[in-house]
């Protein structure tokens, strides 16, 4: 039987922040916090970040693998579009990435805000659809923890 042209998955990632959801919220909502937890990396040279925290604006992230990352030289793309946004309890963001004019993935991600005795609890729930050469669920969820414990150190 031949491997299926989509994968979907989806998963849900948890972090518990010892800070109240305003400030939570605004590392999502504050362009240069996002850019700091979502885009920076010693693993690729942003080219370009955009976020119109908005509901209808656009996320757009566009950047050069560098250094020993297994697809260097290469450009990525997430085109994003913030679709529901409810001041420190929710965003929801549909986006699509591509390597070059290759779209491997589109995807749905909710970020709540559940407020807790000491702080945040953030749940993501990423629902997705992988296409032919993809980085796959896996390599997806194991991104989006590391980006929620990046996002953890710059809350501080």
């Amino acid at each position: 039987m031949a491997d299926p042209s989509v994968t979907h998955s989806k998963f849900v990632v948890e972090r518990s922040f010892a800070k109240p959801p305003a400030l939570v919220f605004d590392a999502l909502a504050d362009p240069t916090k996002k850019r700091r937890w979502f885009a920076e990396s010693d693993q690729h040279e942003i080219e370009e970040f955009v976020s119109d925290f908005q509901v209808g604006g656009v996320e757009r992230l566009r950047y050069l693998f560098t250094g020993d990352a297994p697809i260097r030289n290469m450009v990525l793309t997430s085109d994003g579009r913030h679709e529901d946004i409810v001041p420190d309890k929710r965003v929801v963001t549909s986006s699509r990435m591509s390597v070059g004019e290759h779209c491997f993935s589109c995807s749905l991600v909710t970020m709540e805000l559940l407020p807790e005795a000491d702080g945040t609890r953030l749940v993501c729930t990423f629902q997705g659809a992988f296409f032919e050469g993809a980085d796959g669920p896996e390599m997806r969820r194991m991104g989006w923890e590391k980006l929620l414990d990046r996002m953890s150190e710059t809350l501080g």
